[in-house]
């Protein structure tokens, strides 16, 4: 086997496991009696998943006709991708990812504090924007309660650092005892500065914890803000499901693509007996991602220690790395930022104009 055929064999690769192809690009192919030693890349962060990506390539390879041994080294090349057509992509974040659902109560802070670190523990540089003005939340789940960012200007803060990941939210400027008595143009422009004059670092990904429902502030993101994809977060039952299809629909409408579903609180198992209940209904976030055409990237448990741990302000995936929630975390992850590398959603909607009315 030559090394065309090696370079054809592995920019074909795909990965059942994430539900995307995976836009390898071969950089060298050394061959020396009967071991190949392949340099690749990727568009996605794989810490801790470059074995699983060699075995999937070494069984590609021999059905190939290759019998050799396989030496791969793969490395993430991350890139910023494509946004809404009337904005570019901001200087220093290549990505921004939006998290979103369409009511409140299904676990989206939650969901979206263990996704950034868990994109920031496979190799990302990664940061968590809290865009729910009126309730903050991450301060106490990031477990940053109580601090402030520091300026060494006076008109740019420095995002506060836990977990690996860069975090700002309105709640560390504020008294968390004082409700936000503000009009919706107040909270777009605080959601506005937020993001512009916060001096963040060179990041992969900037994760930003959209607050529920389909109004201002998801308007002035979505317009106003360089998107490169959203990720919708629904409970099973069908109550849930009906809101979370008006996010989607929102985001079809002002041209940000949907990477996929996430189903969060899918199955409760008893701590005491193992019983396992679907409280919330069954298979309710895989209707939606079907009837979509978007994938379901993972389900997630409904389990108490994962409401304990962000109280704690040490979320699942930072407390348990290795544990059986934390991995279902790693992996919808590495299938979002997978499918937005390889501009798997990108395109398959129409632009629509939205009134600023």
């Amino acid at each position: 086997m030559n090394s065309n055929r090696f370079t054809e064999i592995a920019t074909a690769l795909s990965d059942p496991d994430l539900g995307a192809p995976l836009g390898v690009q071969v950089t060298e192919v050394a061959l020396s009696g009967d071991t190949a030693v392949l340099e690749l890349t990727v568009g996605f962060p794989i810490g801790g998943y470059e074995a699983t990506l060699t075995e999937r390539l070494a069984k590609a390879l021999a059905a190939g006709g290759f019998t050799g041994t396989l030496k791969a080294h793969w490395r993430a090349d991350i890139r910023a991708q494509a946004v809404q057509a009337s904005l570019k992509p901001l200087p220093a974040i290549r990505n921004i990812l939006a998290i979103a659902s369409g009511k409140g109560g299904v676990g989206k802070s939650t969901t979206a504090a263990n996704l950034a670190i868990a994109l920031a523990r496979q190799g990302a540089r990664v940061g968590l924007l809290d865009a729910d003005i009126y309730g903050p939340s991450q301060p106490l789940m990031m477990g940053l309660a109580g601090q402030r960012p520091m300026s060494t200007d006076g008109k740019r803060m420095r995002p506060l650092t836990a977990h690996g990941v860069e975090v700002m939210s309105i709640g560390f400027l504020i008294d968390p005892a004082q409700p936000m008595v503000w009009r919706g143009p107040m909270v777009t422009q605080a959601l506005v500065q937020l993001l512009s004059e916060t001096e963040w670092g060179d990041l992969d990904y900037l994760i930003v914890d959209m607050p529920p429902g389909t109004g201002d502030t998801q308007l002035t993101l979505a317009q106003r803000v360089p998107v490169s994809g959203a990720l919708i977060v629904t409970t099973p039952q069908d109550i849930a499901l009906l809101d979370a299809r008006k996010g989607l629909e929102m985001f079809r409408k002002v041209s940000v693509p949907v990477l996929g579903v996430i189903e969060n609180m899918a199955m409760h198992i008893c701590s005491q007996c193992g019983h396992a209940e679907s409280i919330f209904g069954v298979g309710g976030g895989e209707r939606m991602a079907a009837e979509y055409q978007i994938p379901l990237l993972g389900s997630l448990p409904l389990d108490i220690q994962i409401r304990e741990h962000a109280d704690r302000g040490v979320p699942t995936v930072a407390l348990d790395p290795t544990g059986r929630v934390a991995a279902s975390y790693l992996q919808i992850a590495r299938r979002a930022a997978a499918r937005l590398a390889c501009g798997v959603a990108r395109g398959a909607f129409p632009t629509l104009a939205v009134s600023d009315d």
